[in-house]
């Protein structure tokens, strides 16, 4: 898992510099890592069932949840809500100006909204002043299915230009309160133009970026949308924060979303597992051993990593860069390698508990590794006080 960009550069990702601002506990931009979104889908009047979904996610590991408040009865269940989840909660408010101010006297760490579309200068002002009041920070959220009038008269069409328009004229309503803890998105359902704004909007304003391909559409169609878009922007070092947007299970998102940045080296959480798609050569059935695995290691969130490949063709190989590997065999048997090393041989029967019990004890010790590293760290910084 360490950083060997300094003899791979191939692998290096120079990330945008961009301000950073807090979305309550959790730093967004600068040089924080990139943070994981989603948002429920509960009615948030339903306070109990909320809660629930928000401890699903964090439990998937979200670092920020998102939740609509449209009416007042969900403000009102928006200040429960907050003080049951354990992450920031950002809360989605659209035109009506007073939702914005219960949200954020509820304690709302971000208000996700659009300053031009909430009435006068003095009702805009308002919601400011509660955001400054109860140290909210704000998202910009521009979707090219909903641009203003006037843009689409201008352009014609929703396009990169009229998006990033409509982003920094509400970023500029914000600038002028003197209000600077903001993010933007300029989201798109197309791919091309969800990047292409993107790109401009990074050249045009140093706030961070919430990136997505919204309404990206159900999981398998929706992941890889996602991928390529997000994927496209990340590796160019674009993007502080980001949200699939799935017609899923919001889990989903948190485990596509995560899956996107270890694919790029940016996140790392959980056990990444490296198989091959199998052929006549596997001793042993890949895909579903493949599958069970996944599942019965969905519990680990320590970065670690696995190879499981069905013969010695290339399994070997695979092993010895991951921390546990798994190389099929022939009479029913397969070798485990432990940190790129030979280990011993196993059955292809009882072979998936034995994987789990070494991948538990790996993270085991990779946690009680870190902690002391951590420890170590601040010993001597705790002497240097004592004395």
């Amino acid at each position: 898992m360490s950083d060997h960009t300094h003899v791979r550069p191939w692998r290096h990702i120079e990330r945008r510099k961009s301000r950073q601002i807090r979305v309550g506990s959790v730093l967004v931009g600068g040089d924080a890592p990139i943070s994981v979104q989603s948002m429920t889908n509960t009615p948030t009047t339903d306070a109990a069932a909320t809660i629930d979904q928000i401890r699903q996610l964090e439990e998937a590991g979200a670092d920020i949840v998102r939740v609509s408040c449209p009416d007042v009865e969900s403000t009102a269940a928006f200040r429960t809500i907050v003080r049951e989840a354990k992450v920031p909660l950002v809360a989605d408010i659209h035109f009506h100006y007073k939702r914005g101010i219960e949200a954020a006297e509820a304690g709302a760490a971000c208000l996700r909204i659009n300053p031009g579309n909430i009435g006068s200068a003095d009702r805009v002002r308002d919601v400011i002043q509660a955001a400054k009041d109860n140290g909210c920070s704000m998202r910009i959220g521009v979707n090219a299915g909903s641009l203003e009038k006037e843009l689409l008269e201008k352009y014609g069409e929703p396009c990169p230009d009229a998006m990033v328009e409509s982003a920094l004229n509400h970023a500029r309503i914000l600038q002028d309160h003197d209000f600077h803890e903001f993010k933007i998105s300029v989201k798109a359902s197309d791919p091309f133009l969800t990047v292409a704004a993107y790109q401009q909007l990074a050249e045009a304003i140093d706030c961070p970026l919430h990136l997505g391909v919204t309404e990206a559409g159900p999981l398998r169609t929706g992941t890889i949308k996602s991928a390529i878009g997000l994927g496209s922007m990340l590796w160019a070092g674009i993007g502080d924060t980001i949200r699939v947007s799935l017609a899923a299970d919001p889990v989903e998102e948190i485990k596509v979303g995560f899956d996107i940045l270890k694919s790029l080296g940016l996140r790392h959480r959980g056990v990444n597992i490296i198989a091959c798609p199998s052929c006549a050569r596997q001793g042993f059935n890949v895909i579903e051993t493949v599958a069970v695995l996944e599942e019965k290691l969905a519990h680990i969130s320590t970065p670690m990593s696995l190879s499981v490949i069905g013969c010695v063709v290339n399994g070997p190989g695979e092993a010895l860069y991951t921390d546990i590997g798994f190389t099929g065999g022939g009479k029913g048997a397969g070798m485990i390698y432990l940190n790129g090393k030979i280990a011993h041989k196993k059955a292809n029967d009882g072979m998936i508990d034995h994987i789990v019990d070494l991948v538990e004890q790996k993270a085991a010790e990779l946690d009680a590794a870190r902690a002391a590293e951590l420890q170590a760290a601040e010993w001597p910084a705790t002497s240097r006080s004592a004395g």
